[in-house]
């Protein structure tokens, strides 16, 4: 590698590699910090020598001037939540006038994720967006310090600056208090992917209201968003069992639906069904579905808000509270009859 491609091509990896420290430690010696041991800290000061390595936005604005390009990674996958996400992102950032670089990885591979991003760093991306949908993935990202604003789109139960979020685990409460307030006592889930994180809060926010009702808990059953496995489980629906059913997102309600149609079940007359995020077809299924809707036009230009706090002011980059939900009501929800 000559000196004019280390200068354009280095980042905080390759330094890491070159020095054979973990990345953290590139950060902490770049950072000034004291309990790093000497012979470590020439090593990494050798490497980013030999690389002609610039560490932050700044110095980097210095020699290239920004790019104004960012860096946009999304889960190989072409479910309705991240595709709209990354969709609504890349309007917010056009108009922003910032021009958008995508890649697309593994959606459950943490190490696929980390070489999308090295790429994108190494292309000299102002920024970087990840959309991640698997809670491994959003942990390895929250450990990396990559030398540019990176904001992750993910739904966490804690705050943090780099994370930009909907209240996954509100709507869920909103969906249960809904059906405890027309009567229903028996509530069972159909749960997303096991990783998922928007799957694990909306979890949480049914057993939460469940347990604030002082209603039976039955262990939720696993489904994976598809209506494939909505219709599935709800061929093996125990039809004494629950009379309402929270379901993890409209494709896994829609399978549901038809497997009880097939059974000459009535829906609501005698299983209401509440579903997660009012996809566009949402209200003409057959009956029309309650669920509860997602913003994803207010996630895009929230991750967008962010990265220009990032880029301009990283210092006022601050934990944003997560978007609020709203329940809409159809047809497939109704009270409890005698």
């Amino acid at each position: 590698m000559t000196p004019a491609e280390s200068a354009r091509n280095a980042t905080i990896f390759d330094v890491a590699r070159l020095a054979g420290v973990s990345h953290q430690t590139v950060s902490r010696v770049l950072n000034g910090a004291t309990n790093v041991r000497p012979e470590t800290k020439s090593r990494v000061e050798k490497a980013i020598e030999q690389l002609r390595y610039s560490p932050s936005p700044a110095a980097r604005a210095l020699v290239t001037r920004r790019t104004r390009s960012i860096g946009l990674i999304t889960p190989s996958i072409a479910d309705f939540g991240p595709t709209s996400v990354a969709m609504h992102f890349t309007i917010a950032a056009r108009e922003a006038r910032y021009s958008v670089d995508s890649v697309s990885a593994s959606p459950v591979d943490p190490q696929a994720v980390r070489g999308a991003l090295e790429a994108l760093l190494r292309q000299r991306v102002d920024a970087v967006v990840v959309i991640a949908v698997d809670v491994g993935v959003v942990e390895l990202l929250q450990s990396l310090e990559v030398g540019v604003p990176m904001v992750i789109a993910a739904s966490s139960s804690s705050r943090s600056p780099r994370i930009a979020s909907i209240d996954q685990a509100r709507g869920a409460r909103a969906a249960v208090r809904h059906l405890a307030e027309l009567g229903h006592t028996r509530i069972l889930h159909i749960a997303g992917p096991r990783r998922a994180p928007d799957a694990m809060e909306r979890e949480r926010g049914w057993r939460d209201e469940l347990a604030a009702r002082r209603l039976d808990i039955t262990e939720p059953l696993q489904g994976d968003w598809s209506a494939a496995t909505g219709y599935r489980l709800g061929l093996e629906l125990d039809v004494d069992g629950p009379t309402a059913v929270f379901a993890s997102n409209d494709l896994t309600a829609l399978g549901l639906l038809s497997a009880l149609r097939e059974r000459e079940l009535d829906v609501p007359r005698d299983v209401s069904i509440v579903g997660f995020d009012d996809i566009p077809e949402a209200a003409f299924f057959h009956p029309a579905l309650t669920t509860v809707r997602q913003d994803f036009a207010a996630l895009g230009e929230l991750v967008m808000r962010k990265i220009l706090v990032g880029v301009e002011e990283p210092d006022a980059l601050a934990a944003d509270a997560p978007l609020t939900t709203h329940l809409i009501e159809r047809a497939s929800t109704r009270a409890v009859t005698a």
